[in-house]
């Protein structure tokens, strides 16, 4: 409920701010001969934003400092006796207690003599603060309000202004973006340097032994961590999916962007890109219940031992999976091929199919390899799949007719339960993740390079 009454009360300010704005600067195109500046959109924007920033900064503060006022508060309400007998943990259980009897849900067994009576008066306090920092809030949008409203002039520059305004949001949103993947980078790094003052990383990246033991009688025997039976896992199942996605992905866009009829491609297209909607989770069921003994039984009628939970059933409905997004992206990289590179090959007399291979291919090459690359790597970092399909098995082998285990699935076993991650057993996740990052983030290179290396032929 507060926070619909804040979004009231912003939205509240914001049109009114706006209107005003607008209003005032409505009138001839000049004014005692001097010439306005800017439309009265952009009058109204500026006032709104202007009157939008104080209120948000007050109501910024009390979100950063309102917790720890209100704990101060409700800390206040218990006995000092109490709060001396209790230590850090059975503070916190009695501040949550008191909280839960304000916010009217109530608490499980008896109340302590002090409980209600301290959950009565946080309630009363929360209701007075949220009624003050309303206040507050929309005393300091009215205040810059009428400031701003007796700025406005006819040479005021509001749309350079609003302009502004928008290029720092704008810088803003790119510089989140930018920092978010420098934090996630910088606690893989930082975790995966903790992991190898444990593990030798010549061991790490070079073993061929996964077994990690979350405990032991012996002191310092934290298991074995070779990653290497992972990542041939992980790479056998991509290729398999690969094999599976890249021909009919291919054919697929072909076919609808050079054969297809209209009224065909029209209905074709968007059935096909249908799966890529389907959650991973529905396709991770479906492998080991429908795949995976389809696979197994015909397997025994050619006398090939295929386990219903292998890599080839893994990577043979990653495969599918990944099939709409290899044809929806390589069907919109051949239409965007300029008509005037099929025109010039019919005109000499070149068959459709002869134009397809000799002209049409080969100038979406550097799409259609960035499609191939980015499918790759969402195949490398697929994870429900692999859980439910590939057998968890960490064993070093090249059969794909037997299980395997993945990097993303040993992440997950890691990182399952309860975790201090004052070990091996748990920070080695944090390795496994910095070298499935690194992996994808050298195909990500190497498709970029390729698309610079080739487009220059043709543009």
């Amino acid at each position: 409920m507060n926070s619909f009454i804040i979004a009231g009360l912003l939205l509240v300010l914001l049109g009114v701010a706006y209107q005003i704005g607008w209003t005032k600067s409505r009138g001839p195109v000049t004014t005692n001969g001097v010439k306005v500046h800017s439309r009265p959109q952009y009058h109204g924007s500026l006032l709104a934003i202007w009157t939008l920033v104080p209120a948000v900064i007050v109501l910024g503060l009390w979100a950063y400092f309102g917790g720890d006022i209100t704990r101060s508060f409700t800390v206040a309400q218990i006995p000092t006796d109490v709060v001396t007998s209790l230590d850090q943990m059975g503070l916190n259980g009695a501040i949550q207690r008191i909280q839960q009897i304000a916010s009217g849900y109530g608490v499980t067994g008896e109340l302590a003599p002090y409980e209600q009576a301290a959950g009565d008066s946080l309630r009363s306090f929360q209701l007075l603060t949220f009624l003050c920092v309303i206040a507050a809030a929309a005393a300091a949008g009215i205040g810059a309000l009428l400031y701003a409203r007796s700025r406005i002039t006819p040479c005021l520059r509001a749309r350079n202004m609003v302009e502004q305004v928008v290029t720092v949001l704008l810088l803003a949103c790119s510089a989140i973006a930018i920092l978010t993947t420098v934090g996630i980078v910088a606690s893989l790094v930082t975790e995966a340097y903790r992991f190898f003052t444990f593990i030798s990383p010549l061991d790490f990246f070079f073993g061929t032994v996964w077994n990690p033991k979350f405990s032991s009688t012996v002191a310092g025997d934290y298991g074995q961590y070779g990653l290497l039976p992972l990542l041939t896992g992980t790479l056998m199942i991509s290729i398999i999916a690969m094999l599976v996605a890249v021909p009919v992905g291919l054919m697929a866009a072909i076919y609808l962007s050079q054969y297809a009829p209209r009224k065909v491609r029209a209905v074709v297209k968007p059935v096909i890109e249908i799966p890529a909607g389907i959650p991973t989770i529905v396709y991770g069921f479906f492998a080991p219940v429908t795949v995976g003994p389809f696979l197994r039984d015909v397997g025994g009628l050619v006398g090939l031992p295929i386990s219903a939970t292998s890599a080839l059933t893994a990577g043979i409905v990653m495969g599918i999976m990944i099939i709409p997004f290899i044809s929806s992206l390589s069907d919109d990289i051949l239409n965007q091929v300029p008509l005037a590179l099929r025109d010039g090959a019919f005109g000499p007399g070149a068959t459709q199919s002869e134009t397809i291979r000799n002209v049409l291919l080969p100038a979406a090459l550097p799409g259609i390899v960035g499609a191939f690359l980015l499918a790759v790597s969402r195949a490398i970092g697929e994870t429900m799949i692999v859980v439910l399909a590939a057998g968890n098995s960490p064993v070093l082998r090249g059969n794909p007719l037997e299980p395997v285990s993945t990097i993303t699935v040993s992440i997950v076993n890691q990182l399952t339960g309860d975790t201090d991650f004052a070990g091996p057993q748990s920070l080695v996740g944090f390795a496994l993740g910095l070298t499935l990052f690194v992996m994808t983030l050298c195909l990500n290179v190497f498709a970029l390079y390729i698309v610079r290396r080739f487009r220059e032929q043709y543009e």
